[in-house]
């Protein structure tokens, strides 16, 4: 019996947990439909590999595997990303640390992303500021792929780089540099619900008490960063005074935190002070 695409958005609606977004961005995918002509060409029937392939989908999504891995992208900054199980989904929370990037960066300014994992950060910045020049790392030769396909599809110049964070940046320095690293606390049941449990937990949490990434990060930027540039960091949602602290103890000036849309202090940041000033 033919399976019309109307009668199965119905379907699935009735009998499973999957909401009608979702269910409909999965028929697009096997259909190759848009959400539009979902609704002019119901009557349309699935042959029988779509019929499997999309029950195939169905049934990840039933489990809890991430859209955004069913479908393998995600928009960020108005832009498409690649996404697998290599790398986290990017989030609406981390654009905050792109507008902040792109406000603090100088013209034709140098600017590092530290653990890029998709590129997303990187990807966003190279693509709204032709003139600033962009280098993006990782430890991860796979979150590395993904992150050099992501920038070639939106047609951005990044240098990526293969490094357990400083370490293969020799003397560079840059204006700015940014970084979403690994904060959350080991053990915590977050890592263990949602979406997360999907996603590459060295990537989630640095398996101690959170805030390891983000001090290795502050004790040592000085020594990558021009007199006047920035350091800012995404963190959890109860970090933000511990990453202060962090980065008074390092030297930094200005430090401050910024809130996302839903009134989180999501960014923490500060000023390498000029030379004759420290």
């Amino acid at each position: 019996m033919d399976v019309r695409v109307g009668d199965t958005i119905a379907t699935v609606m009735r009998n499973t947990p999957v909401d009608q977004l979702e269910t409909r961005m999965l028929i697009g995918q096997v259909t190759e439909l848009t959400r539009v002509q979902l609704i002019t060409h119901a009557e349309r029937t699935f042959s029988a590999d779509e019929a499997a392939r999309l029950n195939d989908l169905f049934q990840r999504r039933i489990a809890g595997e991430p859209v955004a891995y069913l479908l393998g992208e995600r928009e960020f900054f108005g832009l498409r990303f690649q996404v697998d199980p290599a790398v986290l989904i990017p989030r609406p929370d981390t654009e905050l640390l792109v507008e902040l990037a792109l406000q603090h960066l100088p013209q034709h300014g140098r600017v590092l992303d530290m653990g890029t994992g998709s590129g997303a950060i990187a990807v966003a910045i190279a693509h709204t500021r032709s003139d600033v020049k962009v280098t993006a790392l990782d430890v991860s030769d796979k979150a590395l792929l993904v992150a050099q396909a992501n920038a070639k599809h939106n047609q951005v110049d990044v240098e990526f780089l293969r490094s357990d964070w400083f370490a293969a940046l020799g003397g560079q320095q840059f204006d700015l540099i940014v970084s979403n690293p690994p904060y959350i606390v080991a053990g915590d049941r977050h890592l263990s619900e949602g979406d997360l449990r999907f996603e590459p937990i060295d990537a989630l949490t640095d398996h101690a008490d959170g805030l390891s990434a983000l001090r290795t990060i502050s004790q040592h930027a000085h020594q990558h960063l021009a007199d006047g540039g920035w350091l800012l960091m995404e963190h959890g949602y109860d970090q933000a005074e511990d990453v202060r602290d962090l980065l008074v103890a390092n030297d930094f000036t200005e430090v401050q935190s910024w809130r996302d849309l839903a009134n989180i202090e999501r960014v923490s940041g500060g000023k390498k002070s000029h030379a004759e000033n420290r």
